[in-house]
């Protein structure tokens, strides 16, 4: 049970520790098409390696949008997205050894995993051969789906939780457990340093993220993108320069002139030309995820030896080395703050790729919702 909200019920001399039940008001939608509604639902009980967490901000990312509106596949209704999730630990289970009540922590795509097959013991739980649990539309540890952070409070196994620096607010905070660490990744495993040079190519929720990410490695960081309207954004970002793919002669011009593009694009474009924009031996690594199948001819990777990669979040060790990497540099998400009455319209501008960077929601307005 949980330590610090357990009430000691008393019988034949004996103490037990009594059952608790976490309600908690959500935003959800019923199907695909209906109204973000406020509802109030039950967590799941806490377990003994629980934690209890008070959500203070939840970031909204693409892929909430893609999962709830059936774009992936049929999700599972009554449904509550959001695996951006920064508050504070509430409350926790009698075995919970990493954290306290007052904590400031995060929660990124995952709640749980097996732990114990050989993706799990090597800390790349978002590879778990077992089967990862979601931190929403997937089958939790009591069978139940998961239900995600747009909410007040959520209940997740004590080895998922981040611990967010105090250098960090919660709403710049939260998106960097899914934005945040889905760029990190990449550019950390194909160990990106300075006086390389990098494209990002889009600077959307995940671009934002990678131009600052490969910038504070030290990289030579250009964005790629139809048009110049961001170029100045960019620039703040860290981006040496901005560059518009549509103009006459792009491909050509340059050719061969980048050791690593960080492919954010989720949407279908010629793999082919932009894999001839890579150096002898460069990698494209995709971390956008397009519905529609994707097009390469095998020579773009053979001739030059290129290497293509795609990279899924990643483990709770790195997420945590990414936060520190953010504090220690002095950024954050660059964010637009709404209240829960503002979700649905909010969709819309995502789709529409107007928001700079990324929506996150303050979770003190269901009090006033």
């Amino acid at each position: 049970m949980l330590k610090t909200i357990a009430n000691m019920q008393h019988k034949g001399g004996e103490s037990t520790l009594a059952s608790m039940s976490i309600e908690t008001k959500v935003l959800q939608k019923t199907s695909p098409d209906a109204p973000f509604e406020i509802a109030t639902i039950q967590r799941r009980d806490p377990r003994e390696d629980d934690v209890v967490i008070a959500i203070k901000a939840a970031g909204i990312c693409h892929s909430d949008i893609h999962t709830i509106r059936n774009e992936w596949g049929e999700a599972h209704f009554p449904l509550t997205v959001g695996h951006e999730i920064a508050g504070v630990v509430e409350a926790v289970g009698s075995k919970v050894t990493k954290w306290q009540v007052g904590d400031r922590v995060g929660v990124g795509c995952l709640v749980n995993s097996c732990g114990e097959c050989e993706q799990c013991q090597a800390g790349f739980e978002n590879h778990c051969l077992n089967g990862a649990v979601g931190t929403y539309n997937s089958e939790d540890v009591d069978g139940t789906i998961t239900q995600g952070g747009y909410a007040q409070k959520v209940v997740v196994n004590e080895n998922f939780v981040c611990r967010i620096p105090d250098e960090l607010d919660f709403d710049v905070a939260a998106p960097l457990l899914c934005a945040g660490i889905t760029t990190y990744s990449p550019l950390a495993a194909w160990k990106v340093e300075k006086g390389q040079k990098v494209a990002v190519l889009g600077l959307g929720g995940l671009g934002h993220m990678g131009v600052q990410i490969a910038a504070a490695k030290g990289a030579d960081v250009t964005v790629l993108s139809r048009s110049l309207k961001k170029a100045e954004k960019a620039k703040e970002l860290g981006a040496v320069r901005t560059l518009a793919t549509t103009e006459e002669g792009f491909f050509k011009e340059h050719r061969g002139e980048f050791d690593f593009i960080l492919n954010t694009i989720s949407a279908n474009i010629d793999l082919d030309a932009y894999l001839r924009l890579l150096k002898p031996r460069g990698v494209m690594a995709v971390v956008g995820l397009p519905p529609e199948q994707q097009k390469l001819g095998f020579g773009s990777l053979i001739m030059g030896s290129k290497v293509l990669t795609g990279s899924n979040i990643g483990g709770i060790r790195e997420t945590q080395e990414m936060l520190d990497f953010c504090a220690e540099h002095g950024f954050g998400a660059h964010i637009e703050k709404i209240g829960v009455n503002d979700v649905d319209a909010a969709y819309d501008r995502v789709v529409a790729g107007d928001v700079q960077f990324r929506f996150v929601i303050d979770t003190a307005t269901f009090e006033q919702a």
